[in-house]
């Protein structure tokens, strides 16, 4: 019987790991308010967050959101409120990464719980209108909330969106 060697083994997860990092979209935090002050434990914020669309260079959405504090929240245990913000806006020129994009797609997620709850952001196409609208929500896995938020980017006259 042959022995496999755990070195093999190792590099496909490297690099499945490092695939999943690069294709992820991560948000730079802006800034925090407080606005319930805790004894214990961080403060309840609204934190204001930033991302780059990943496939439309030239597109920055923020959202703003509720962070639930207390010792739970420290510990990463809490679940975050629903309320969320969000506007985007045209940072500089726009051009289109990657595959064309779909009429409707998921463009950031982010945990609001330890396990079941997630923010997050779906990017709509508008052809019609040439515009490119941002909805943010939060969903869990048996009841999500109907609170969200919409945005609107127009795009310049003249510029095509390719789709799929």
């Amino acid at each position: 019987m042959s022995r496999i060697d755990p070195s093999t083994l190792r590099l496909p997860g490297l690099l499945l790991s490092l695939l999943c990092a690069a294709s992820a979209v991560h948000a730079q935090a802006i800034g925090e308010v407080d606005t319930v002050f805790k004894w214990l434990g961080p403060d309840h914020k609204i934190v204001v967050d930033a991302f780059d669309d990943p496939k439309v260079k030239g597109v920055t959405c923020y959202v703003a959101r509720a962070k639930t504090g207390g010792i739970k929240g420290g510990l990463g245990l809490a679940e975050d409120k629903s309320d969320a913000s969000i506007e985007c806006r045209q940072v500089g020129a726009v051009s289109f990464v990657g595959d064309p994009l779909r009429q409707q797609e998921v463009v950031f997620t982010e945990r609001t719980s330890l396990v079941f709850k997630k923010l997050q952001v779906v990017r709509m196409v508008d052809k019609t209108r040439n515009t490119l609208v941002y909805l943010s929500y939060s969903d869990r896995v048996i009841e999500g909330s109907p609170d969200n938020s919409i945005t609107a980017v127009p795009l310049p006259p003249g510029m095509t969106i390719p789709m799929r």
